[in-house]
C-alpha cells in the first residue's frame, strides 16, 4: 500500500505537492469514488483518476551515465544546451541525482524513483562521494588537513572525510588529489579548495556509494542491476 499522492507523483502526471492539492480540489477519484482525504492508501490493483483520466503508474528505471564536460546535469535548459537527459534513451520521465557542475565529469545516477533518489542524497545516510580534483599549486600538509577539519564558507561548514595526496607535478606546478565528501553541496569541492587557495582545474566523481565507471567510457550508460537497486535501498537509516 502507499499513499495516493505518491502514486500519482510516480505516475509522471503531477508532483507530489500538485497531486496533494487535486486530491484536496476533488479532482481525484479511487475506483469511482472521489477521495480528498490526504494520506490515502491504495495498492496496485486500484483504479485511480484525475479529472476522470484514469493514471497509470510508470515503471521505474535506473541509469548509471559517465557525465562527459560541458554537459547540463539538469532535465532541461533555458540556453538550449545539451542535458544529461538528453543522452540516455528512454521515454521515461527521468531526472538526475543529485548534480555535477557543467565542467565536471564523472558518476552519475539519473531514475524515475524519488525513494532512490532521496537514499543517496539525504546526508544521514552518509553516502561517500569520491571526488578527484586537479589543482593549480602544490598543496601542503597543513592546507589538507584544513580540509579534513572543515571549512566555514558563507556561514556553512563544508568537511571532506578524507583527503588523500595522489600526485604532485613540479613542472606543472599541480597536484591531484583525492577527496570524499557526504554532504555535496553546491559547488563544494571547488569552494573548498579555493578557501585553502587553491583553484580547480579538473573534477571528476570517480564513485557514489558503491557505483564507479567501471567499463562505463565518457558519455555512455549503462542500466542498473535490480541487484544494485536493492543495495541502494539497503543503505537507508
Amino acid at each position: 500500500m502507499e499513499r495516493l499522492q505518491k502514486v500519482i507523483a510516480s505516475s509522471g502526471k503531477a508532483s507530489r505537492r500538485k497531486a496533494e492539492e487535486l486530491i484536496l480540489q476533488g479532482k481525484v477519484k479511487v475506483n469511482g469514488e472521489i477521495v480528498t482525504e490526504l494520506g490515502t492508501k491504495v495498492n496496485n490493483t486500484d483504479k485511480i483518476e484525475i479529472d476522470n483520466e484514469l493514471i497509470t503508474k510508470e515503471e521505474k528505471e535506473y541509469y548509471l551515465l559517465n557525465k562527459p564536460r560541458g554537459i547540463i546535469t539538469s532535465t532541461t535548459d533555458e540556453k538550449n544546451r545539451k542535458t544529461v537527459i538528453d543522452l540516455i534513451k528512454t521515454t521515461a520521465r527521468i531526472y538526475p541525482v543529485g548534480r555535477l557542475d557543467y565542467d565536471t565529469t564523472g558518476v552519475l545516477l539519473l531514475t524515475n524513483d524519488g525513494e532512490f533518489a532521496n537514499i543517496l542524497m539525504h546526508p544521514k545516510n552518509n553516502i561517500d562521494k569520491v571526488y578527484v580534483a586537479k589543482i593549480k599549486g602544490i598543496i601542503t600538509g597543513a592546507d589538507i588537513n584544513k580540509l579534513k577539519n572543515g571549512i566555514t564558507i558563507d556561514n556553512e561548514v563544508l568537511t571532506a572525510t578524507k583527503v588523500k595526496l595522489k600526485k604532485v607535478d613540479s613542472k606543472s606546478n599541480t597536484s591531484i588529489v583525492q577527496l570524499i565528501i557526504h554532504e555535496g553541496k553546491n559547488h563544494q569541492v571547488k569552494r573548498m579548495f579555493s578557501a585553502v587557495g587553491y583553484e580547480v582545474l579538473k573534477l571528476k566523481r570517480e564513485k557514489l556509494a558503491f557505483f564507479d565507471l567501471k567499463n562505463v567510457s565518457s558519455g555512455k550508460y549503462r542500466k542498473l542491476t535490480p541487484k544494485e537497486v536493492a543495495k541502494v535501498y539497503s543503505m537507508k537509516k
